[in-house]
């Protein structure tokens, strides 16, 4: 049974989606302020997040920072505005989906459940072994990434953005195939955002842009994985 952490101060909002997501199969966990859910994620193991933007004792983009430094666990953002500036500060802290207050529960749970899925995908042995170019090593079955022989943590959409590039070395991949093969039907990531991404990417590989090693711009384009990456 899949196990989720639901993170709003609300209690009427946590109640109503854990209703939803006991009905769809999971355990669900709650937690009213932003410390308590640090705290839960330290002590617990869950397959998905849904964490309110606004909290007490830390808001959900700090909650979701703190999340990221110990788990690649999918996060979906509840706020109560839908605004780029908030977008793109939800996905520098790490979030990988976004749901608007009013929000329909079946279409959060629809999303919540679409993370999972991905999020568990990721790492089965499903589409080939082990992927390796020059001194950077994917396991897909494992869900590790090192490069040089040293471990690389990565978060989900990361590693799935980077599995994308490696399937396929030296084939160019637009902006919008990433989105597609990463997010499905999400439209909580723009084009742009997918930079965002590969940034944060590069910067955990230790990939530098002006000369990569690995993953290289296509200006005008997309991204591609070095053929002779090295």
């Amino acid at each position: 049974m899949p196990r989720a952490l639901v993170v709003d101060d609300e209690r009427n909002i946590r109640d109503l989606v854990k209703v939803y997501l006991v009905a769809a199969g999971f355990e669900v966990d709650e937690a009213e302020d932003g410390l308590a859910a640090v705290d839960m994620v330290g002590r617990g193991s869950y397959d998905a997040i849904v964490l309110d933007i606004m909290l007490p004792k830390a808001d959900g983009a700090e909650v979701c920072r703190r999340i990221r430094e110990r788990s690649d666990v999918p996060v979906i953002m509840l706020t109560a505005r839908d605004v780029e500036s908030d977008k793109v500060a939800l996905l520098e802290a790490g979030a990988d989906d976004y749901v608007t207050k009013p929000f329909s529960p079946p279409e959060l749970v629809a999303r919540v459940r679409a993370a999972v899925r991905r999020y568990r995908g990721s790492a089965d042995a499903e589409g080939g072994g082990v992927l390796s170019a020059g001194g950077l090593v994917l396991d897909p079955a494992a869900h590790e990434v090192s490069v040089d022989g040293k471990p690389v943590v990565l978060t989900a959409k990361e590693f799935a953005i980077l599995e994308t590039l490696m399937r396929q070395p030296g084939v160019v991949l637009s902006r919008q195939q990433i989105l597609d093969a990463v997010w499905g039907f999400s439209d909580f990531v723009d084009l742009r955002g997918i930079d965002v991404y590969v940034r944060h990417l590069r910067e955990k590989l230790g990939d530098d842009a002006s000369e990569p090693r690995f993953i290289e711009t296509i200006r005008g384009v997309g991204y591609r994985l070095k053929r002779d990456a090295r």
